[in-house]
């Protein structure tokens, strides 16, 4: 299993990742990094643990949030495809299908 060492906070960590995920892991955590720098700009030195804490809470709010978006997009999705079932306006409902289509994939490109 390969290690890589990731940079957070000025502190480095040697994390195990499955093979061919090295680049994902180092991105990720250049990601958390640019979080803790923000929060270290607006708060200042609070404490590597609080910021650490604080950084995990935004990131868990993001990921909820655009689980939400998700949601309500496969609903709307599901919602058109049964309109399409029962023979309504065939071209009105296949643009919608794939505007909404592109939302999710434009959602998944983030959580990606």
């Amino acid at each position: 299993m390969p290690q890589v060492a990731v940079q957070i906070n000025g502190k480095t960590y040697r994390m195990a990742c499955d093979e061919g995920q090295e680049d994902h892991l180092l991105d990720l955590a250049k990601r958390f990094d640019k979080t803790i720098t923000s929060l270290k700009g607006s708060f200042g030195e609070i404490g590597d643990q609080r910021l650490t804490v604080m950084a995990g809470i935004m990131v868990q709010d993001e990921l909820v949030e655009l689980k939400r978006k998700i949601a309500g997009m496969e609903a709307e999705l599901a919602e058109l495809h049964r309109e399409a079932d029962s023979g309504s306006q065939q071209a009105e409902i296949a643009a919608a299908l794939t505007k909404t289509a592109e939302r999710i994939e434009a959602v998944t490109r983030k959580l990606a």
